[in-house]
Order: C-alpha cells, then structure tokens, then sequence
C-alpha cells in the first residue's frame, strides 16, 4: 500500500525528533458522529470483523451519549441524532444465532444487546417504515444489505441526502465465485461515500496470508469437496459446519487456497448447451446431465475436469474432488433456469422428471434463490 502524504509527514516528523524510522500506519479512530449523510460499506471476508465494527459502533455511541447538549447540536439533524444506532438484520438470518437473545447484536467473540433498537425486516419498504417511525435515529447499520433488493441503495441515498442520516452496512461485496454479489451490492458500492475494507487470516491450515475471499466447500466422507463454479448462488443456511454433503460449508480463504473448479466447463460447454434447449434443441442438455448422474467419467464435465487438471500440482486433486459432491446435475439445471434464464419452467420439469433428479434438492434450492419449485 502506497504511503500517504500524511504518513510521511508523521514520519518525518518522529526523525526530527530523534526517533528510529518506523512503518505508520493509519490508526483505528473512534466513529466520528459529526459527519452527517455518510454511506459506508464495511467489507471482507467471512471472519473479517465487520459485524464485530458495527458493535464498535454501537459501544462508541453509548459514551457520546453521555456527552453534553454541546455535542449533541453537533451530531444531530433536523432531529436525528447520529448518536443514536439501530441496528437492522435480515430475515433470512435469523436461524444464524438461535443461541444469542432476541436483541442480540452478535459477532465472533461476543454480542451487544440493543434493546428495542434492532429490528429484522424482508426488504427496503420495511426500512422506509422503521426510518419514518424512528424520526431520533440518526445511523442505521443494515447487516448484510446485499441480500436485498436493489431499490435499498437508493433509499438509503434519499435518505442520507435530504436528512443527513449515516448508514453502515456490514456486507459480503463477493461471492465464492469471487465476483460481485449481485446488483444490489454493485448499487451499494456506487452510491458508497465511505469504504472499510478489511481482512481476514486464510483459513487453510497451512497459511497465514491475508484472505479476502468467502470460500464454499463440501465434506463428503470427510473429505474437502470445492464447490463447483455453477453451485447455485444462493443457499439459505447458518454457519455451522456440516457433514451431509448437500450443504455446503464456509470459510475465508487466500488467493491460494480459494479453489473454484469448473468456471471454464461453464463458459465453454455448460451454457452453450442451455442456448441450444432455450432455442429447443433440449438433447446435448438432456445426455450432458444424464452421464453426469448415472455415468460421470463418460460426461463432458468429466473429461473437461481431466483435462484441465491432469497433474498432482497446484491443488489440481482437490478440484477433481469437486466432482464427489452428489446433485451436481440439478445445480446445472438450477444455474441455467435461476441464473442465466436459458430454460423454461417446462423445459425444467421436464428434464427434473426424465432424469430422476431429486425433487427435494431442486426445490429447496429454488425456493432460496426466489424462483418457483417444480
């Protein structure tokens, strides 16, 4: 990281006082309540500490608080104080910490309670309700705001912008697939004011590098299983590790250690073949998955795998474990119906039904990314 201009002038400064030359870096400063109608995302990985920021927060305005009337004219607008948090998660997260109280404002290490000023809402309506029924608040941390809809940036910038109001948003920017997450987090990021990124350790066991990704993963036989490019998006689930290989499990990982198999089958077999079924040409799809369920090696992806990772280096066996992982053929069908909408809902029934494909798998993992089961 490039050293700043103020850096060098402390460091300058230390040498004329006779001090040995040192590394400065940036200090970590209590929240500034003054700054009205900021916008600030505070990113990283999984492990990262953004919630556990948002407690910082939360603990640094508990002491403004007790500040005087002086302070309070200069961190408040038309009413709104910036002293004054409440905290917002998102519904989905709700089965994340059933061991932590209702109020709780949990993270790695420990939790606040918030009292009535946490609240779990569904999508930025709900916002705009808490906002208009809470005139005092003057910051608003929205846990995890890429899991809603796109309209929430834009409420959060009226808002900030016409009544001086701070957010924070505590969010994941990327997703395993080490791409923006989705619109909602590329529309928090444009209308951001304020960037906090942070990092976290790999969590390989072998490394200590700064990590910046959210890698997904599988335990089959308890084994490591990278998930495959195409594994559907978005799976609803708490972070507690699990066995039953059809639920994935989560760490942060280094560039390194951040294994994601099967990007260029997708690109350069996967979706082509859901081109040719949205224009009717449903049979290289059909015989595609149907190896991949009743007879691997012969598949495409199979060969594709081999080929692209023939040797014993760079992680290459680990991402032939990738193809252990059971329902790989409805994560296809899930990627190409929920995400590329290359097939129809019929097309998609059709090929669940002629394949024998596991029906319950298929809808659950509709149902997460929003689309209608079978």
């Amino acid at each position: 990281m490039a050293e700043t201009e103020s850096g060098r002038a402390t460091k300058n400064f230390l040498k004329s006082l006779g001090f040995p030359e040192l590394g400065i870096h940036s200090s970590f400063n209590h929240f500034d309540f003054r700054r009205p109608g900021r916008r600030i995302l505070v990113i990283g990985s999984m492990g990262s500490g953004k919630t556990e920021f948002s407690a910082r927060v939360w603990r640094d305005a508990q002491v403004a608080l007790k500040k005087s009337g002086r302070v309070a004219a200069a961190t408040s607008t038309n009413g709104a104080d910036r002293r004054q948090v409440f905290f917002i998660r998102s519904s989905l997260d709700r089965e994340r910490f059933p061991d932590y109280p209702a109020d709780a404002l949990p993270f790695r290490g420990g939790f606040e309670r918030c009292g009535n000023k946490i609240a779990d809402i569904d999508d930025s309506f709900k916002l705009e309700e808490l906002i208009d029924k809470h005139q005092e608040i003057g910051t608003w941390i929205i846990d995890e705001a890429a899991f809603y809809e796109e309209r929430l940036a834009y409420v959060v910038q009226r808002e900030s912008i016409q009544r001086s109001l701070t957010f924070i948003f505590p969010t994941l920017m990327l997703n395993f697939r080490k791409e923006i997450f989705n619109p909602t987090a590329r529309l928090l990021l444009e209308t951001a004011t304020d960037i906090f990124p942070l990092t976290a350790y790999c969590e390989h066991p072998d490394c200590i590098e700064d990590s910046f990704y959210t890698y997904r993963y599988y335990l089959t036989a308890g084994e490591e299983c990278p998930a495959l490019y195409f594994d559907p998006l978005i799976i609803i689930g708490g972070d507690r590790e699990k066995r039953d290989p059809k639920e994935p499990n989560y760490c942060t990982r280094c560039d390194l250690h951040h294994y994601l198999p099967g990007k260029e089958y997708t690109f350069l077999l996967l979706k082509p073949m859901g081109l040719k079924a949205s224009k009717g040409e449903i049979e290289p799809l059909e015989t595609e998955l149907r190896l991949i369920t009743h007879s691997m090696e012969e598949s495409e992806l199979y060969k594709h795998f081999r080929q692209r990772y023939p040797g014993e280096n760079n992680g290459q066996p680990i991402m032939m474990q990738a193809l252990k992982v059971p329902c790989i053929a409805e994560k296809a069908l899930i990627f190409l119906f929920a995400e590329q909408n290359l097939l129809t809902h019929e097309q998609l029934i059709y090929l669940a039904l002629k394949l024998e494909l596991d029906k319950d798998y298929l809808n659950k993992r509709l149902s997460d990314n929003g689309r209608s089961p079978l």
